[in-house]
Formats: structure tokens, C-alpha cells, sequence
């Protein structure tokens, strides 16, 4: 074969290929149209779209390469924070998880069964068909009316959702039955009688599956009215929606779960600031955040930094053996850590409080005061974070030219003014964007708050429990996911507001990296 006929023949399979992604691309699009979701069909065929031109056309190549990776940022990191941020202007929580039609749909929905008017029944095989045997309700005096039978019924393969039409009852009279169908057997034509209506004579409401051992009359709990209103049959009350609490509410102000989503512009920022039950916690909470993020860096900073001075120095035997004994609490997974520093603080069996009380008789408790835990996990943290720091210091400590020591040692100076004259200058200015960004991961340490204490001590008396202990990030994931009522819409909320300050802080890292890369 040719190499114009090879190439023609690669061009028309790639064609034919591109073609047949289209369609599979146009028919999953319809699919999501079809069920409802029109914003993600509409990102799908975009991204899909997208794709198909810049891998079915000639287009640029490095285009080719870059596409995955600006794919899977707009996927996993634009997409999820718009997302957070949509949810933060509404009222999106475990009392108002749908829509509004979803809603009413929900409430429309549900029915009782009619006590009164409820037929016990048994259903019997014939010639591979079923009958069902309805016994009437007992009247006040005990007796019962005369059973009632289908006529031959072909249940298999019939579905509850099938519109079917009334099968007529009749008495049974002297009419012969095969035999009852057990319990297993029931259940295996369970969707069968679902989709049955029974006729009484001379009645017109229909008789409905209502269980394994019962048909009965299906009474709807609402009605719906004009306008989305709905009207509680029982009762008579009529609830309509209201757009601003996300529920159906009676004139007499009582709200019908579920909720439905609804925008509430700004309150839940605005609750941050002006509710007094919420902002107190919340500013406390936020407060500690801040002083634990800063504190472990200073912490560590220090330990780490002095450290690294020390095993700089010339004198020290095993010098090697002691960086890597020093470096082990990083190179050991952060959970096993935390998790065996949970059990060494353990008020009765630690092995810490065992020290203390041989020494000074003590047993502080660690995880009920407050104060001390808030200790204990600043101990903890700065554990697991100075190797990290000791590791860049001891590096930025090895460019420092030898001699600026040298001369230091001639004019007299002693190891203090070596360190603060020398070596804290000279690395302070190439540190101050690492320590920067480990503010900004200790902001969001929420894996130390979550294995450590789990927020606890709580604040006693508040709206929504939160924990002493709590930082934003874990205080954000009780109200979303625990025990706070999973208000999506509020931890958003709060979500939004993380995101900006360690945005902030990024930027500002940013601008001191470039600040000190133009200086050199």
C-alpha cells in the first residue's frame, strides 16, 4: 500500500473516531439533560467539545499537552469553589435539601392508608397465574362480609410505576382456590401487586397494595392549590411556600418539613458578625486559629532554628547521627504521631501524666481544661513541625560564606552575636516565605484537631456545639458534616471566608518571594 493511501486511510479512521465520540459526547449531554441537570450537560458538552477539537483538529500541539491539566483545574479546583461559594449565599442544610418542586412533589406524595376500609388478603397460584382473596374489614359486631377474588392475574413482570386498569373484584361464592402463597412467595410478587387496583363493587375509589398482608383505600395527606400552595387534607390548613425561609408555612407561622433551597444573599456572612450566640464562638474559634496557626511557626521556628545552629557546629560528634534521630518525627506518617501522642496525654494511663504524678504528684487533664489542651496540642504540633524547619535552616545556614565566621571569631564576638548578627540577617529573609506558607497549612491543620480532641472541650450554651479547641476549618466541617444540623450553606459560608484569607496569605508570600528575588 502507498504512503498517500496509508495516510488517506489514517485520516478517515481518525475521522471516524473523533465522529463516534461526538455522538457519545451528544448522547450523555441529552442524558443529563433528560434527568434534570442542565448546568452540568451544559459544562459537559463545553469541556467535551473542548476536547474534541483540540485532539481532532490540528490545533497548536502544545495545546495537546496542556488541555489535561487546565481540564483538571477547572474540574477539581474552579469548579468545586465557585460551587462553595454559590452555596454560601443560600440555605442549603439537612432541613432544606431539595428544590422546591422536589419538595412539594415529596409532600404531595405521601398518603395513609385508611384503617377502616383495609382488606387482608391471601394470594393463591392457578395455572401458573394468581388470584388474590380479599377479606373485608370486621364490622363492630366481629363478622365479617363475604371474600372477595380477582379474576386469573399474570403478575410477573408487572411494575409498581405501571399504569394499569381497575381489576374488578368479585365475591367468591363457592369458587375453588389453588393454593396460598407463602410469605417468600409474596414478596416475590411484590412488584406485581404493587401495581394492582382492585375495584370493590359498587364503589369507585380503588383498593391498593398497602403492605404484605393488605390492600386498602390510599388517602393523600395534601392537595395541591394554585400557585404552589398546598392544602393538609386532615386538617384543612393550607401552607404556602415561602421564598425567604425555604418552607411551606400556615398563616399561624408553622413551617411543614422538608424545607426546599432557597438564596439568602449575605445572612449567613451577616450571621458571622451580627447573631451574638453564633459570632461568640465563632470569634473565639477564629482568634485560636490564629494564634495556633502563628504560634506553632514561632515554636517551631525556634526549636527547629536552634537546633540546626547546633548541629552546624564543627566540635559535635555524631553530628550525622543526631540529624537523623532529630529529623524522625517528620519522616514518620503525621496521624500515627498525633494518634500516639493522644495516648501518652491520656489522663489516667499516659505515660506523661505517669511522670508528673512520680514527680511533682500531679495529673493535669489534658482533654477536659481547656487551657491545657489548647497546651497540648501546641506541644504536639511543634513535635511534628520543627524538622521541617530544622531541615530549610540547616540548608540556608550552609550558604552562608565561612567567612563572616572567621572574621566574627577574630573581632572576639561569641556564638550569640555570631547568630544574631549573622545568621538570623542572613536566612530570615529566604525563610520568611516558607514559614509564611506554613502558617497558611497550620490555618487548616485539620487533621490535628480531628485525631487529637476533636474540638473538644465544648463551649457550653451555644447554638451550634463548637469546641475550644476547634480552628475554622474544623469548627466549618461540625456544622457541615457532625452535629451541628449539617447547614452546607453556613460552612460554605465559612469556607468562602478561609479561602480568602489564605489566598491573602499566598499572595503575600508571593509578593516577599519577588521582593527578595529582585534584591539578589
Amino acid at each position: 500500500m502507498s504512503r498517500a493511501a496509508t495516510s488517506s486511510l489514517g485520516l478517515w479512521l481518525g475521522r471516524a473516531i473523533v465522529g463516534l465520540a461526538a455522538l457519545a459526547l451528544l448522547w450523555f449531554v441529552f442524558s443529563l439533560w433528560a434527568a434534570a441537570q442542565p448546568l452540568a450537560a451544559v459544562g459537559v458538552l463545553a469541556l467535551g467539545g473542548t476536547a474534541l477539537v483540540v485532539y481532532g483538529t490540528a490545533t497548536s500541539v502544545a495545546w495537546k499537552y496542556l488541555f489535561p491539566g487546565v481540564a483538571g483545574m477547572l474540574v477539581f479546583v474552579a469548579f468545586p469553589l465557585v460551587y462553595t461559594v454559590q452555596i454560601g449565599f443560600t440555605n442549603y442544610s439537612s432541613s432544606n435539601l431539595l428544590d422546591f418542586e422536589r419538595s412539594r412533589a415529596y409532600l404531595l406524595a405521601q398518603s395513609v392508608v385508611d384503617e377502616n376500609r383495609a382488606y387482608t388478603y391471601t394470594l393463591h397460584s392457578e395455572g401458573g397465574q394468581h388470584r388474590l382473596r380479599l377479606l373485608p374489614p370486621e364490622q363492630a359486631d366481629g363478622t365479617r362480609g363475604p371474600a372477595l377474588v380477582t379474576p386469573p392475574l399474570a403478575l410477573q413482570g408487572a411494575t409498581a410505576d405501571a399504569a394499569t386498569a381497575p381489576v374488578p373484584l368479585q365475591p367468591q361464592g363457592a369458587l375453588a382456590l389453588g393454593p396460598a402463597l407463602d410469605l417468600r412467595g409474596l414478596i416475590a410478587q411484590r412488584s406485581g401487586l404493587m401495581a394492582l387496583q382492585l375495584q370493590l363493587p359498587g364503589s369507585t375509589e380503588p383498593l391498593r397494595y398497602a403492605g404484605l398482608r393488605e390492600f386498602g383505600v390510599i388517602q393523600p395527606l395534601w392537595l395541591a392549590l394554585p400557585e404552589g400552595g398546598l392544602k393538609q387534607v386532615a386538617t384543612g390548613a393550607v401552607f404556602t411556600p415561602n421564598f425567604e425561609t425555604g418552607f411551606f408555612e400556615s398563616a399561624a407561622g408553622e413551617r411543614m418539613p422538608p424545607g426546599f433551597q432557597v438564596g439568602i444573599g449575605f445572612a449567613n456572612y451577616t450571621r458571622m458578625l451580627l447573631d451574638a450566640d453564633f459570632r461568640g464562638p465563632f470569634v473565639s474559634i477564629f482568634i485560636w486559629t490564629v494564634m495556633f496557626a502563628g504560634l506553632t511557626v514561632v515554636f517551631s521556628t525556634a526549636l527547629g532554628m536552634t537546633l540546626a545552629v547546633l548541629l552546624e557546629w564543627q566540635n559535635l560528634k555524631h553530628r550525622t547521627l543526631y540529624r537523623t534521630l532529630l529529623f524522625l518525627p517528620y519522616a514518620v506518617p503525621g496521624f500515627i504521631s498525633i494518634l500516639v501522642f493522644k495516648g501518652l496525654f491520656n489522663q489516667n494511663f499516659g505515660e506523661i501524666n505517669a511522670i508528673l504524678d512520680a514527680l511533682f504528684g500531679i495529673r493535669p487533664a489534658w482533654f477536659a481544661d481547656p487551657l491545657l489542651a489548647k497546651v497540648m496540642i501546641l506541644i504536639v504540633n511543634t513535635w511534628l513541625g520543627y524538622p521541617y524547619i530544622m531541615i530549610l535552616c540547616s540548608g540556608l545556614i550552609k550558604a552562608i560564606p565561612a567567612d563572616l565566621y572567621e572574621a566574627s571569631a577574630i573581632a572576639g564576638a561569641g556564638p550569640l552575636t555570631n547568630f544574631f548578627k549573622i545568621t538570623v540577617p542572613l536566612i530570615a529573609k529566604p525563610l520568611t516565605p516558607l514559614l509564611i506558607s506554613a502558617f497558611a497549612f497550620n490555618f487548616n491543620n485539620f487533621v490535628l484537631i480531628s485525631l487529637l480532641t476533636d474540638g473538644r472541650p465544648d463551649f457550653l450554651n451555644t447554638k451550634l456545639p463548637a469546641g475550644t479547641t476547634d480552628i475554622l476549618v474544623s469548627y466549618t466541617y461540625r456544622i457541615a458534616f457532625t452535629d451541628s444540623g449539617q447547614n452546607f450553606g453556613l460552612a460554605a459560608a465559612i469556607s468562602t471566608l478561609i479561602f480568602v484569607m489564605v489566598a491573602v496569605m499566598a499572595l503575600v508570600q508571593l509578593k516577599i518571594t519577588q521582593r527578595n528575588d529582585g534584591k539578589r
